[in-house]
């Protein structure tokens, strides 16, 4: 009974981190083009920093499979695309103010933010 309690409170504190806590690696560009690999639940890089007021163009290369990797939604701009699998999965954007934009997949499983500076 112990052993099952031990293994139950560690896979809470796994679902915690992966959630809430898991912050994806972070770059930045200097000419607002980058490649987001879709692979094992995360997009990476998953926070890109890029300059305001111009056009961006992110190339999603799809390796996951799953239905949830099929979409990728930038509420923010009202923008919805979807993924095949491959790399060649471009999507610009059009020249964004400086703030935050997150984008995600349709169930919110697989996040990303976009920071325009």
């Amino acid at each position: 009974m112990l052993m099952i309690n031990i293994l139950g409170a560690i896979l809470i504190a796994a679902i915690i981190y992966w959630f809430w806590l898991y912050k994806p690696k972070q770059i930045q560009t200097d000419d607002n083009t980058v490649t987001i690999v879709v692979d094992n639940g995360v997009y990476q890089p998953g926070n890109i920093k890029v300059a305001a007021n111009k056009q961006v163009t992110l190339t999603f290369n799809r390796k996951d499979s799953a239905p949830c990797a099929e979409t990728v939604v930038f509420p923010e701009l009202d923008i919805s695309k979807s993924l095949a699998m491959g790399d060649d999965n471009k999507i610009t954007l059009p020249a964004l103010k400086a703030g935050e934009y997150d984008f995600h997949c349709q169930m919110q499983m697989y996040k990303g933010k976009l920071i325009a500076q």
